[in-house]
């Protein structure tokens, strides 16, 4: 709840004081005024009762109901009253208003209960008959016609006269006394709002000055002093809170010009820091975030402040080891990986202690080193030296084989030293072309890292072309068809002699691994995608297709997704290697769409356009 002024806390409290004063009088005033009325009306109804009486008992006594309904509208109308006689039964005999054979029974009546057992029963109700509020006396009649104080027995009661007037009139009394004391009450209000008003006044204004200084203290700004903007009326409390107010502000502005030149120095060291740094206090709730950190988590550092560590880091691993080093206090370093959708972020994390002033614990200071690029490369590095070996040890080792043998004697027989010599000059032409290979790949990367790839816009037609007729004549050989289907007039900004590389490197593929008979498709279209265009390059085979395992690693170097025919058929293990990086250069995108038994689609997109 905002706190109010101390003006608002006095005036209120004064005028709800006289209100509530002047309102409970005059709730026990109307109150004591209704009894009062009340008893009176009573006592003038019994009185009545009384004075027909004797009149009604002759009548009930004689059988003459026809004259005592006469007689009560007659009585009724002079006296100004209600007149009701009821039997024991509980049946109207008689009434002044209404027509008693048209009333309901009053046996159950409270007033007519009470008055069959002998004394005078008095009501005050609403009126189902006449629709108003009612004073009802019940006065029993006995068969002797004794007064209803005298005691006697229920069985002497022969009916019961019930005298009623309307009290509409003394409510709408009450209501007018209650209309002149609400505005007696509004005037005195006005009249105590004014003089506590003054008297609050005076009391809040020094402290409203005192504020108005402590906001501009809060505010950063110490040059000003409350001491002097106080009056002559404050208090002696008041000015010594003054005096100690000003004395704080000056020893303030010293600590605080303090605290601003560390914190800065602290800030700039720690958002300047290569590692992700982010602290966190003792209900696992972030306290701060450097730039590195949120860049690494994809948040910002503004919503990350104060936000639980669990809606910031998805992690599990990392979530324990700062629960565990709230926990027991303890320092902990290890590597976690933390995924981001399909890829894996490889983070060293160091987490410590972080204490306050004191020394106590506070909370956690995790560091990470984003170490993903580390062991990326090593893992690149590891398999290319394994892939590499492997894949020069095998010539290498065929050739010295061979050569051992011819050493050893085999030289004197001709068909056999011409025999192993040839294998020796196709593994050597096999060495050659791994090497080649890997010159060219690396060709490629150095110029696309470089910016030195020449490109311009070209007919993409001519480039494919070129492509199916480097390999028509392998194709023949193996027994396979090429058709090429290509749209003129679409233009690539491209390399044409890379392109072509790629495509001829597909189709060497397409054709290894096509059966004699089988159809190979080479396409090229126009693709609209928004505003912009891309140029699609297809290869699509019907050979014996990839397994879906195999895909995702299918362009790293040297991958064979079936070993053994792979190297049956020749190849380096480079071609799809040097695809890839080709169309990175030219930025764009190479995908392969396979159905094992069924063939598979190589699909190379660029940037291009319709001529």
């Amino acid at each position: 709840m905002k706190p109010q002024k101390l003006v608002w806390q006095i005036f209120p409290a004064t005028l709800i004081a006289v209100i509530a004063t002047i309102a409970a009088v005059t709730w026990y005033s109307s109150i004591v005024f209704q009894e009062f009325h009340l008893a009176e009306a009573e006592k003038d109804l019994e009185a009545r009762a009384s004075l027909i009486k004797s009149r009604v008992h002759d009548y009930l006594t004689t059988g003459e109901l026809n004259e005592l309904r006469d007689f009560s509208k007659i009585a009724g109308r002079e006296s100004r009253t209600r007149i009701t006689i009821i039997d024991l039964q509980g049946r109207v005999l008689a009434d002044s208003d209404s027509d008693p054979e048209y009333m309901d029974n009053h046996h159950e009546r409270p007033e007519i209960a009470t008055a069959y057992s002998g004394i005078l029963g008095r009501s005050l109700r609403l009126s189902n008959t006449l629709g108003q509020s009612m004073l009802y006396i019940a006065v029993p009649l006995f068969s002797d016609n004794r007064p209803a104080s005298y005691v006697s027995t229920p069985a002497e009661v022969i009916a019961v006269i019930r005298m009623s007037v309307p009290v509409t009139s003394l409510f709408e009394t009450l209501k007018s006394l209650i209309f002149k004391v609400v505005f007696g009450c509004i005037l005195i209000s006005i009249g105590g709002a004014v003089v506590s008003l003054f008297i609050s006044r005076n009391i809040s204004r020094p402290l409203e000055e005192m504020t108005k200084t402590a906001e501009k203290f809060a505010c950063g700004d110490f040059t000003q002093r409350m001491s002097p903007r106080l009056n002559r009326a404050s208090s002696q409390e008041v000015a010594a809170l003054a005096l100690s107010m000003d004395k704080m502000a000056e020893m303030l502005d010293e600590k605080i010009k303090a605290i601003v030149t560390h914190r800065n120095q602290l800030e700039t060291v720690f958002s300047s820091m290569v590692e992700s740094v982010i602290a966190i206090d003792r209900d696992e709730r972030v306290i701060s975030i450097n730039k590195a950190a949120a860049d690494l988590l994809g948040i910002s550092r503004v919503a990350a402040h104060g936000k639980i560590v669990q809606e910031v880091i998805r992690h599990t691993q990392l979530q324990e080891q700062i629960h565990q080093i709230i926990s027991t206090k303890e320092s902990m370093e290890d590597e976690i990986v933390l995924r981001d959708g399909s890829e894996e972020k490889f983070l060293q994390t160091s987490v410590v202690t972080l204490n306050d002033g004191r020394g106590d614990s506070v909370g956690v200071l995790i560091v990470m080193n984003d170490v993903t690029r580390l062991r990326k490369l090593e893992h690149i590095r590891r398999d290319f030296v394994a892939n590499v070996s492997h894949e020069l040890r095998t010539p290498i080792t065929s050739i010295r084989g061979y050569v051992e043998t011819l050493l050893d004697g085999a030289l004197d027989d001709r068909e056999d030293s011409v025999r192993f010599l040839e294998v020796v000059l196709r593994q050597s032409q096999r060495l050659n072309a791994i090497i080649d290979d890997l010159l060219s790949l690396s060709r490629i990367e150095q110029e696309s890292s470089d910016g030195e790839v020449h490109m311009e816009e070209s007919p993409l037609c001519c480039v494919v072309e070129s492509a199916v007729q480097t390999c028509q004549v392998n194709a023949q050989q193996r027994g396979v068809q090429v058709d090429l289907q290509c749209v003129e007039g679409i233009l690539a900004n491209m390399n044409g002699t890379l392109i072509e590389q790629a495509v001829v490197n597909l189709l060497v593929n397409a054709i290894k691994y096509s059966k004699t008979g089988d159809t190979i498709t080479v396409r090229s279209k126009l693709l609209k995608m928004g505003d912009s265009s891309k140029v699609c390059i297809s290869v699509k085979d019907t050979g014996c297709g990839i397994s879906p395992e195999h895909l995702p690693r299918l362009f790293e170097r040297f991958y064979r997704s079936d070993k053994a025919r792979s190297r049956d058929l020749g190849g380096t293990g480079l071609g799809l290697a040097i695809v890839k990086h080709i169309i990175q250069a030219h930025g764009g995108s190479v995908e392969v769409k396979s159905e094992l038994g069924k063939g598979s689609e190589f699909i190379l997109t660029l940037d291009g356009r319709m001529a």
